[in-house]
């Protein structure tokens, strides 16, 4: 071999590795920024979260507080309702004992008078038939 090619193909060859040892550095490069960019960002989504933590909790408070007042509504007009209903009972419980007395009253008197009229038919029955 001549002496001039094998210089040729060591500064080929240089040249190559020199490139390759460029293009190592710049992805290197390249992911050195995008890892610094992720850290950054991650960086600031936790310094925003911090920042929007307070009003989370008091929003968080206000919700719960807000469900809370819901129910003792809910609650309260309940009770209203059952103390209303058992006032009603209460107002009705005379009308209606009085009812069901007059009720039992006639139906006593309806048997009554159907067994009397039971009795007067016997009567009559022994009086026309002859003995």
């Amino acid at each position: 071999m001549k002496p001039g090619r094998a210089d040729k193909r060591l500064t080929k060859k240089a040249e190559q590795l020199a490139k390759e040892q460029a293009r190592k550095k710049a992805s290197f490069d390249r992911e050195q920024m995008i890892e610094e960019a992720q850290r950054v960002d991650k960086a600031k989504r936790a310094e925003k979260r911090i920042a929007e933590e307070p009003e989370q909790l008091a929003k968080e408070q206000a919700r719960k507080k807000a469900s809370f007042d819901r129910e003792q509504m809910i609650e309260e007009t309940e009770r209203v309702d059952e103390a209303k209903r058992a006032e009603k009972r209460l107002a009705e419980e005379p009308e209606q004992l009085a009812k069901e007395q007059a009720r039992k009253k006639a139906f006593f008197a309806k048997e009554q008078a159907i067994v009397e009229a039971q009795e007067a038919r016997k009567l009559k029955d022994k009086k026309q038939s002859p003995e």
